[in-house]
């Protein structure tokens, strides 16, 4: 899928990512844009704001 999306000039996003090793075969895929479970749980409209400031570089 990832190739196929690249190929077709299309972004990708890894969805679902709970484990460790599920984000080390997206990096070696050369797939960097991830979310779920293991960087943090659904949050809140009103919460995102704080955790992107305390979270992201």
């Amino acid at each position: 899928m990832i190739s196929m999306a690249r190929h077709l000039g299309l972004e990708i996003i890894a969805e679902g990512v709970e484990t460790d090793e599920q984000l080390r075969i997206l990096q070696n895929l050369d797939c960097y844009e991830i979310q779920g479970y293991l960087f943090s749980k659904p949050l809140p409209t009103e919460e995102i704001e704080s955790y992107m400031i305390q979270h992201v570089e």
